[in-house]
């Protein structure tokens, strides 16, 4: 993407209503103490990747946010048991996309085969079926799709050759919003940013209720809904 300037003062109230959002639909919030030498620890999801059994800490495909992931083990090892990935392995988490017990990675320029490899290893005792597919279009998978769940995902045609998905109904974002792909389904509420009202109409013609947050200022960094929070059950 073409560099544009961030306003931090807007961005800080998109994100406090972000965390509002989260909170309003039952989510308990716990927030990691910031990395001001680390200007994209926001998008804490790229650090870690945690299903019902184990986390798995990643190992970032750029070098200057690897110093982001040690920050994450003291809060999550109260809920997981951790798993790494290791050199010369990389993965970052906005290209991984659970869809139930099948995990897409994409094949990215932060993603690499020996990454998806590591992964796959991790994962496949705990009953995974872990697929790496190609990003052609994108930063991160879930720049281009994220699972809505109930069998269906989000996406961006142009970015993502949707066929990969096999047997789930691809709802597709509106050609003049080709980063609208990214969406947080939560109970029966699906987070959604603002600035995509014609995807957005798409969604609730499919019957989805929205909850529209602002979003607009860390997308200018590539920065989806997903990328700023890491959701999972306590157990």
């Amino acid at each position: 993407m073409d560099r544009e300037r961030i306003c931090h003062k807007t961005a800080s109230q998109q994100h406090a209503a972000y965390v509002d959002a989260l909170r309003t639909l039952g989510v308990e919030v716990v927030e990691l103490e910031p990395l001001h030498h680390h200007p994209d620890a926001v998008f804490v999801e790229d650090i870690m990747v945690v299903v019902d059994e184990v986390a798995v800490l990643t190992r970032p495909g750029a070098e200057s946010r690897r110093g982001e992931v040690e920050s994450a083990v003291t809060l999550v090892e109260e809920y997981r048991t951790i798993a790494r990935i290791e050199s010369p392995g990389t993965l970052e988490g906005g290209d991984v996309m659970q869809v139930e017990r099948t995990i897409f990675v994409g094949r990215s320029t932060r993603s690499n085969d020996a990454g998806i490899d590591q992964l796959r290893t991790i994962l496949t005792p705990y009953g995974y079926t872990v697929i790496g597919i190609p990003v052609p279009g994108a930063l991160h998978l879930k720049t281009a799709a994220s699972y809505l769940g109930d069998g269906m995902v989000l996406a961006n045609p142009e970015w993502i050759d949707t066929t990969q998905f096999n047997e789930l109904d691809v709802i597709e974002t509106h050609p003049d919003e080709p980063f609208a792909g990214n969406a947080i389904r939560i109970g029966d509420t699906l987070m959604f940013p603002e600035q995509f009202p014609h995807t957005a109409a798409r969604l609730e013609a499919r019957g989805f209720v929205l909850q529209r947050v602002p979003s607009s200022e860390l997308a200018k960094a590539e920065g989806s809904l997903t990328c700023k929070s890491v959701i999972f059950s306590k157990r």
